[in-house]
């Protein structure tokens, strides 16, 4: 593409005596124009353009369209964005590896080296989604979760493990080790990348995708990066750029500091209500201010984290001498330091005080008016003032259809053990509650009980601050007399091992210990739904007293039945709060005046008395070293005896297991050429569902359990599985054959083909049979009848659901015509070589009166352009009608996937030089 009159902007720089090339910003601007008000973020996504302006796709209208954005601080122009690397986790990351093992097997057919396959981007994966909390309260219980995870998940193991060694540009982290996110700013993150190209080291922006929502929380580490779809991930791993168009940017400010008592949690708390109040989805989100010269950086981190919870692709803070500190304190190299200084200088993404870039739109905070705070019950966006928790969880009742009585329960919540509650504003009748028996405890449960107390998710354990917080809260408890409650599930599952190292130099494990906080694991797990089960007893109280009663966890997400489905409300806190919560027992004791218990003397304990001063968390903070970084990283791709132990075949291409569950060979690839074949025409099409607006990925795509009585739960029991074993879709992304088969199964889609009934059914229209979606597909396609899916406005809204888009394709699906599509989910459909088609303005499936029952032929598939238009029939009862339907394939690399297949398939053409 032309770069006409753009004049070299290859410079050097010197850092720790070696010299680095690099695509200069300010040269660049000398011929597009000044960027020093350019928002950091989209300057790195000009540096991306600049240093790729000589590849397909790119020429200089990307880089100007980006320097004129200050003009009116928007664009609707769609650039090609090229990551650095790629983050996966294991339950992301498994279909991602099954693909490129499937295109390993195709090009062995074709009769070339398998080898040739390999991710061109470094990818690296870490498995810390599996990890469930079934043991917990004990010393064992890392060991015991450890082994059971093992064993339920060795068929994926098994797999990643042969992925580990087969591929090149593949890392993974075994299980065991961290959260992706932490494991990736602590030790993965580089701040500048590079890499030799052409005899010179060239030097630029860590960037990076990743196929877990919370990737953003390596913009606290200067570094741009955030959550997409399966499609998106293995593309950017492939070499293909990420399409999106340039954002708006949402600046926010922030002055002050955080007063005594109040932590990291309650700041993101208050960010993420402000955030979401004003409307961030899509847009970047970029922190600025003198207020960040005071930030630590694991505090910009836990901010950064929740971007998706305040609705942003991400939250980014520039670099500064704080992440030259943090990265020093977490073992980098001297030398990549030494760089990230001169590079961002010289770039100009370095954060100077007083710069003010223009933005979108802005919102202030003076973080020294933030209060101790929780989110809930069931979004993130929903803060409560800690002294307003007892009347927000009386509104859960009231709305619920519970009845608050008058103050005559006062002080009867926590009486057990001679302890009284003062103040107690809210309770409820005594038949909501039930007497319970645990291990020879008998005690009553309340409503409010708090039956999980949580310290988890990569937001606050990668914080040493609130961790330390929360030990020497425990410690203050302990030296009273205070105990956790009975009822209680207590765990810590932090996100790295050097967690447990500081909490022990610090001398607070045993404290944490001593109140139930034992080390669970190092994964996520009470934030994504691993848990556990509770203790029988109170399942079965709350069960028979339709209880609702409440988790405290310091995570990210408290989504209505995500943490466990017989919690109704769901906490977010920061993890000293999380102690404070096990020993208060219930959510409506008012913790900011009423006493926690009583010590061994009798006298009220408050949490005023055991919250631990901003002296004494910086006295333990300091307890933080760099060799605990260095030590717990020096082998972090290694993995312990079970892992290593695991035998793997030394071979290029996968051995496909037809006996596994789990992990099987998809067909994407079968009896696929050298050369495309010339897309055919769809000739009289069956519909196979017409669905309304606002249909998402979540919709169309397989999530969460799998029903006995499904497509899918037939399969497992047909292969001997157990209902009990059948575990989730998101744990079984490997085999298209379950996926397939959930693939437009959600229990709430609506497919007006028949009327009121709600589910993955639709009717086979030769036959006039009401059947599951998948197996009117597999009749069609014994039939040998193309499919075609008719749907209305925004069509795939919502999260880059890769399968959404994979099993549309699986199913025999060809086109989907809608109204309007959402972005990613139109880009994913053309991926997988499925055409996204538009109705012409004024024309909708209900002003065409359809019913389903047409048949739909499309023609002018071999010769699209770019936005151009193709005649799509219909015919029907009241005869044939013909549209001129606008083709949403916009680009000249999207037309060239299509034309290929899909992105997988263009790509493995290419690699083999056939493309």
């Amino acid at each position: 593409m032309s770069t006409d009159s753009l004049p070299t902007t290859l410079q050097t720089l010197e850092a720790a005596g070696t010299t680095y090339h690099y695509h200069s910003l300010p040269k660049a601007a000398e011929a597009l124009g000044d960027i020093d008000r350019l928002p950091m973020t989209l300057k790195i996504l000009l540096e991306n353009q600049l240093r790729f302006a000589d590849r397909e796709g790119i020429d200089r209208k990307d880089m100007q369209a980006l320097v004129d954005w200050q003009q009116t601080a928007s664009s609707d122009r769609e650039i090609g964005y090229r990551p650095a690397r790629v983050l996966m986790q294991d339950f992301t990351g498994v279909p991602g590896v099954v693909d490129l093992a499937s295109m390993r097997a195709a090009v062995e057919r074709l009769g070339e080296e398998p080898s040739r396959i390999n991710p061109l981007s470094p990818v690296d994966l870490v498995i810390d989604h599996s990890v469930m909390v079934d043991h917990f309260g004990d010393a064992s219980a890392f060991q015991d979760n450890v082994a059971i995870e093992m064993e339920r998940n060795r068929e994926r193991y098994e797999f990643l493990r042969w992925g580990q060694q087969a591929f090149d540009n593949f890392r993974v982290v075994p299980p065991g080790t961290g959260i992706c996110h932490q494991v990736n700013l602590e030790y993965l993150g580089k701040a500048v990348w590079t890499k030799e190209e052409d005899g010179r080291t060239l030097a630029y922006p860590d960037t990076l995708v990743g196929t877990d929502s919370h990737t953003t929380m390596i913009n606290g580490l200067g570094v741009l990066g955030w959550g997409v779809g399966g499609i998106e991930a293995e593309a950017a791993m492939l070499g293909q750029p990420v399409s999106m168009l340039i954002p708006e940017v949402v600046g926010f400010k922030l002055t002050g500091k955080l007063r005594e008592g109040i932590t990291a949690t309650d700041l993101v708390l208050t960010v993420t209500q402000m955030l979401r109040s004003r409307g961030v989805v899509g847009k970047f989100v970029e922190f600025y201010g003198d207020g960040l010269a005071d930030l630590p950086l694991a505090d910009r981190a836990t901010i950064a984290n929740m971007a998706p919870e305040y609705g942003a692709t991400c939250g980014f803070f520039p670099v500064d001498d704080e992440t030259l500190h943090y990265m020093r304190l977490t073992g980098r190299d001297e030398a990549q330091i030494a760089l990230v200084e001169a590079y961002c200088k010289a770039q100009g993404l370095w954060r100077e005080p007083g710069h003010e870039p223009i933005f979108s739109d802005t919102l202030a905070l003076d973080m020294s008016e933030v209060e101790a705070s929780l989110a809930g019950p069931k979004r993130p966006q929903d803060r409560v003032a800690l002294q307003d928790m007892p009347r927000a969880f009386a509104k859960v009742m009231d709305d619920d259809g519970k009845t608050p009585t008058s103050s005559e329960e006062k002080g009867r919540l926590f009486s057990e053990g001679g302890q009284t509650a003062v103040g107690v504003e809210e309770s409820y009748e005594h038949h909501d509650s039930q007497e319970v028996d645990l291990d020879g405890q008998a005690f009553r449960l309340d409503p409010g009980a708090v039956v999980i107390a949580a310290i988890t998710s990569c937001t606050n354990t990668s914080n040493p601050s609130v961790m330390m917080a929360a030990g020497l809260l425990a410690r203050k408890a302990r030296e009273k007399g205070l105990v956790t409650k009975p009822w209680v599930k207590t765990s810590l599952a932090p996100g790295s091992k050097v967690v447990t190292d500081y909490l022990a130099a610090g001398g607070v494990q045993d404290d944490l210990d001593a109140l139930g906080f034992h080390l669970v694991g190092y994964g996520c797990t009470t934030c994504i739904g691993n848990s556990g089960p509770l203790p029988e007893p109170i399942e079965q109280a709350i069960t028979e007293g339709d209880l609702a009663v409440a988790s405290v966890l310091s995570g990210n997400r408290n989504f209505e039945g995500r943490v466990h489905p017989l919690v109704k409300t769901n906490w977010l806190a920061s993890p000293p709060l999380v102690v404070a919560y096990a020993l208060a027992g219930n959510v409506q004791q008012d913790l900011a005046r009423d006493p926690l218990g009583v010590d061994r003397h009798g006298q009220p304990v408050t949490l005023k008395d055991i919250w631990p001063s901003q002296a004494e968390i910086a006295e333990a903070v300091e307890k933080v070293k760099t060799e605990m970084f260095r030590k717990e990283y020096a082998e972090v791709f290694e993995g312990d005896a079970v892992w290593k132990a695991i035998e793997v075949p030394e071979s290029q291409v996968y051995q496909w297991n037809a006996a596994s569950t789990y992990i099987q060979h998809p067909p994407f690839f079968e009896g696929m050429g050298r050369e495309p074949a010339e897309v055919e025409d769809v000739d009289r099409a069956h519909v196979l569902a017409m669905l309304g607006d606002s249909v998402t990925t979540d919709h169309i795509s397989p999530a969460g359990a799998i029903k006995p009585d499904s497509p899918a739960g037939r399969y497992l029991q047909e292969r001997g599985v157990k209902p009990v074993d059948f575990n989730s879709y998101g744990s079984r992304r490997g085999n298209h054959e379950i996926m397939m088969r959930g693939t437009f199964a959600n229990v709430r889609i609506r497919n007006e083909m028949l009327d009121g009934v709600v589910g993955g059914e639709t009717r086979h229209v030769p036959s006039g049979e009401q059947m599951a979606i998948y197996d009117a597909a597999m009749r069609y396609q014994q039939e040998g009848t193309p499919l075609v899916v008719i749907a209305g406005k925004e069509y795939g809204t919502g999260s880059s659901r890769d399968w959404a888009a994979k099993g549309t394709r699986l199913l025999g699906v060809r086109a989907v015509l809608a109204e309007s599509f959402e972005r990613i989910h139109r880009s994913n459909l053309i991926g997988m070589g499925v055409v996204p088609l538009q109705f012409p303005e004024g024309e909708t499936r209900q002003t065409l009166g359809l019913t389903g029952d047409e048949r739909v032929s499309i023609k002018g598939l071999s010769a699209l352009t770019p936005g151009g238009k193709v005649e799509v029939t219909i015919e029907g009862d009241g005869g044939e009608t013909t549209l001129e339907a606008l083709c949403r394939i916009d680009t000249a690399n999207e037309l060239a996937y299509y034309r290929h297949g899909g992105i997988l398939h263009y790509v493995l053409r290419k690699m083999i030089g056939s493309a």
